[in-house]
């Protein structure tokens, strides 16, 4: 590959990268799913190259590390999310009560029944 086609590869990496970074920031998680199949052929094609090539790589390195953080950060929401939803099915399916010697007792709460109240 001449150095004009590897300097346009690491351009559109770089372009791609800023892109993705942006798509985090506003958590619009389709758009960076969207970027995933042209990211791996930029990094095929930059792999390809080896370290024959003459540019230094180093501010994509530095832009795909900041990606990699925010992805990690992303991924943690959407496990917190997904522990704080199974939590409100528990509270939705099940009531937990304590009796006069602070032991729990789990009430199953099935769709359609109530529950009554006493004073």
């Amino acid at each position: 590959m001449k150095h004009r086609e590897y300097q346009d590869v690491v351009d559109e990496m770089d372009d791609l990268l800023d892109a993705e970074r942006q798509a985090l920031l506003a958590g619009k998680l389709d758009v960076v799913n969207r970027l995933y199949d042209r990211k791996s052929r930029l990094i095929d094609a930059l792999s390809d190259i080896g370290s024959s090539a003459a540019i230094d790589p180093n501010e994509l390195r530095t832009k795909i590390a900041r990606n990699q953080e925010l992805l990690e950060s992303a991924a943690d929401g959407i496990r917190s999310v997904g522990r704080r939803l199974a939590a409100i099915r528990r509270v939705r399916e099940s009531l937990d009560t304590y009796d006069a010697r602070g032991r729990r007792t789990s009430v199953d709460v099935k769709p359609g029944t109530t529950l009554e109240k006493r004073a």
